[in-house]
């Protein structure tokens, strides 16, 4: 199932960095039958907007999909309300964060047993608890 998730958001990247948005569909094949949501993170410098050519090549797939739009206040703020976001949803969850959007879905996805994947796209991926600027000087 990750797999399939991954090559639909590989696949949505590739569409939207080569095309102008008119594209065909893409073919994702997934493995059992209960599909998950997909939570999605933007980055520092960018709000929930930025996911918007995404959305609908993951719903044409059948994923529900929502798209977390953080204040940008601060980490811990930015981890509890897309904590709180993947908390309500029923059902598996694979978050993908962008960017400054891995620590947060790192942080989010802790201790919450129905995460069953992150996906880091271009993004901090810290361990648990692990500072960014700690992550940074390594």
């Amino acid at each position: 199932m990750t797999k399939s998730i991954l090559a639909s958001l590989a696949l949505a990247t590739l569409i939207l960095g080569s095309t102008n948005g008119t594209s065909g569909s893409p073919r994702v094949e997934t493995q059992g039958s209960t599909k998950p949501t997909i939570v999605l993170v933007h980055g520092a410098f960018a709000d929930g907007t930025g996911w918007q050519h995404v959305i609908p090549i993951l719903e044409q797939e059948g994923y529900s999909v929502i798209a977390v739009q953080n204040a940008l206040v601060s980490l811990a703020g930015d981890v509890e309300t897309t904590k709180r976001v993947i908390d309500a949803q029923e059902g598996p969850v694979v978050a993908v964060g962008h960017s400054y959007g891995g620590a947060v879905i790192t942080g989010a996805a802790a201790g919450s047993a129905n995460v069953k994947a992150l996906v880091y796209i271009a993004a901090f991926a810290p361990e648990a608890g692990e500072p960014i600027g700690a992550f940074l000087e390594k």
